[in-house]
């Protein structure tokens, strides 16, 4: 089925300037490709790799870089699993490809007890077998499609259940060292890349695994993020804004800031109309004090 063309709208043609100039600033920002890179995408069939894929090779077409893309998908064997609308789309596209066929679904439903998260064993071992063909086959580069929001959601994940403040960076070394990791959608909204899927009318793969456990921690941190967006537009962008201005001397973190080797100072302390300056300097005591 040929890719539905961009609809002759304003409001079409603005999404699409927006992820465009998003992804191209995102690149920039972090160095993600650099030239004469191979870069793969991983394409799972869902809305945001399919955005990704969509909006790199435009790029690619007029970047002032060179660099070469190849799209990867893996076929987990899931059941009922259409397994030839993406290499039919990626011939349509003229994009080179690769399917990685590995039955990672009857290891996941074997091992995971009926009704508990599959989605971590399922993603590291999704993880491994992309990470391996991209080490075996010359790859710089691996695309992933998470998004702004994807990566907010994150932080709250490993904020309120893991105890860490951490989420996911837009670009970093994998844990094996051998292969580089770029987000290229860090920069875009779940909402733009929706509405810009569907008006593409990609031809999306629904996840029957994980993707249908609404009892997920992610699951309700998405719906405590939409309810607050709803509440107060925009505050997503602003809690994304502040990962990307981190106050190392204003968190705890000893590994992170030296606070032994440091006198406290009036920086941390907020003046106000009705302090006076004996109440500043006992404020200041007591800190000083109590570290």
């Amino acid at each position: 089925m040929p890719l539905a063309p961009l609809p002759d709208s304003v409001n079409a043609r603005k999404l699409h300037r927006r992820l465009k100039r998003q992804v191209g600033q995102a690149i920039a920002d972090y160095e993600m490709i650099r030239d004469g890179e191979r870069v793969m995408v991983c394409l799972s069939g869902g809305k945001d790799s399919h955005v990704l894929l969509d909006i790199l090779l435009e790029l690619q077409r007029r970047a002032p870089i060179r660099f070469e893309l190849i799209a990867v998908n893996m076929d987990q064997k899931q059941p009922d699993f259409p397994a030839h609308i993406l290499p039919d789309y990626f011939r349509e596209r003229g994009v080179d490809w690769h399917i990685i066929e590995q039955d990672t679904y009857s290891v996941v439903t074997r091992v995971v007890p009926e009704g508990n998260t599959m989605c971590g064993l399922c993603s590291r071992m999704r993880r491994g077998a992309l990470y391996a063909w991209a080490a075996g086959n010359g790859i710089d580069r691996i695309a992933l499609g998470h998004h702004r929001d994807d990566i907010v959601e994150t932080f709250f994940l490993n904020l309120f259940h893991g105890g860490q403040l951490k989420a996911m960076p837009p670009k970093l070394r994998s844990d094996d060292g051998r292969n580089v990791l770029i987000r290229p959608l860090a920069y875009a909204s779940e909402r733009d890349i929706a509405k810009y899927a569907h008006l593409r009318d990609f031809p999306i793969i629904p996840c029957n695994l994980c993707g249908s456990q609404e009892n997920l921690q992610r699951q309700q941190i998405k719906r405590m993020l939409a309810e607050w967006e709803r509440e107060a537009p925009g505050r997503t962008q602003t809690m994304f804004s502040a990962l990307q201005d981190v106050r190392p001397s204003q968190l705890a973190d000893r590994n992170l800031f030296d606070f032994t080797g440091r006198e406290p100072d009036m920086a941390g302390i907020k003046e106000t109309a009705s302090a006076t300056p004996d109440s500043i300097a006992l404020r200041w005591f007591d800190r000083a004090r109590l570290s």
